[in-house]
């Protein structure tokens, strides 16, 4: 699908109509009966919806169940682009998952991986190919099993669309500087050193299907993920470590 768009003029303002695909990125309860959600769309980037009286309602097109992290929706949207939250005229969902949000395991990697989105795309434009990656990385977690490794390769390979994937030129060098983004023969920032970097290399370069075969113990794996929260702290302004993620490590480490 591609998005379509209708301009429309009143007495008092112009907007748009908007029917695109759309990730479901956050929903933030907004008083005793509204949400406030941000979704991830095909169209334009980032984008916020204030949906009033979503929760009361029992009748209305829009249903609090649509808006759980990383649902993948075709909405009609009014989009004003003033910088305000924007509005919803209808929803459903595409892409449909089979176990994604009712395995435990695979609803704790959503929350994180979801959460880590809003942090790390908070000023992302329009970007196809990223709406993409994503889309097709939580439609593979939603049909394997073998997923222990999913969030650290969904997490590197995220960063080739943020702009910070690891250099590999020197990978038979010591250490992988984490501000400089590569391989280096010297400690002058932090690094990743040791198993953590023997864990860190399996992963460069590899698709979900090969990197699910990556052998790692609870510990390991923990290790590698708080030197990939530590690498994007380094590489992204105002990056809070995820509230997710002690619940994640208690799933998978």
């Amino acid at each position: 699908m591609t998005a379509s768009f209708s301009i429309f003029v009143t007495s008092t303002e112009i907007f748009m109509i908007v029917t695109t695909q759309a990730i479901v990125l956050s929903a933030i309860k907004y008083g005793d009966t509204s949400l406030i959600v941000k979704l991830y769309t095909l169209s334009d980037g980032i984008k916020s919806y204030m949906l009033k009286g979503v929760l009361s309602s029992k009748k209305g097109k829009l249903k609090k169940g649509y808006f759980q992290p990383l649902t993948q929706l075709e909405i009609v949207a009014n989009h004003k682009n003033k910088g305000t939250l924007e509005s919803l005229r209808e929803v459903k969902t595409v892409n449909f998952y089979q176990s994604l949000q009712t395995d435990v395991r695979k609803s704790s990697i959503a929350l994180f991986l979801s959460e880590m989105l809003v942090i790390s795309l908070q000023e992302e434009e329009v970007n196809q190919t990223l709406y993409h990656f994503i889309s097709n990385s939580f439609q593979w977690l939603d049909m394997n099993e073998e997923i222990a490794n999913f969030h650290i390769s969904f997490l590197i390979e995220l960063t080739r669309h943020l702009g910070f994937y690891p250099d590999n030129s020197h990978e038979d060098y010591p250490y992988f500087d984490l501000a400089e983004g590569e391989f280096v023969t010297s400690l002058y920032n932090e690094v990743l050193s040791e198993e953590n970097l023997v864990n860190f290399k399996k992963f460069l370069h590899r698709d979900y299907d090969t990197s699910a075969k990556i052998k790692m113990g609870k510990t390991h794996r923990a290790e590698l993920l708080d030197s990939m929260i530590r690498y994007y702290q380094l590489h992204l302004s105002d990056f809070k470590k995820p509230r997710s993620l002690e619940v994640l490590q208690q799933v998978f480490g």
